[in-house]
Parts: C-alpha cells; structure tokens; sequence
C-alpha cells in the first residue's frame, strides 16, 4: 500500500461478504445457532442427493427445501417430527 493510502477498515473475517443485491446467507442472516438447526431439519427431511441444506444459502432456499420435502407425504401418512417445526 501506498504511505498515502486512506486508512483501511478491518473486516471480521468470520462474516460473509457478499456483493450488493446478491442474496444473505443463513449463517449471516440468523446467527451460526439458528441457521444450523435450520440446516439439520433440512438434511433429516430431505430425499435429495444433493439438497440446498447448508448454512451458506439462503434461509429461505433451505427452509424452501423443507416445506418441498415435507409436501411430499401423502394425506395421513406420518411426517418426521422436523416438519412441524
């Protein structure tokens, strides 16, 4: 850097930078707790081979997983506990 260069602001390193308009991660959205219990209802519920269930998505693409997932029983057949959460 320059001698003259304007005094650089420090950025925690644990927070995701992402551009403007992109969308937020869960992780960044509702806290590593939040966003992870929210990851493991997904992974518990969902048939996917590689479903959307990481923290680093959007909390609305996991929970979007979810709900997908969970749509799938039919009228009167036991769902897992994780989708009545």
């Amino acid at each position: 850097m320059p001698a003259d260069a304007p005094p650089q602001e420090e950025v925690d390193p644990a927070v995701i930078m992402a551009p403007v308009g992109a969308p937020v991660s869960c992780l960044n959205d509702i806290g590593a707790e939040a966003a992870q219990r929210l990851v493991d209802r997904c992974i518990a519920v969902s048939p996917a081979t590689r479903p959307p269930c990481n923290v680093a998505n959007p909390c609305e693409m996991i929970q979007g997983e979810i709900d997908r997932s969970c749509e799938q029983y039919a009228p009167g057949e036991a769902k897992p506990s994780e989708c009545a959460a």
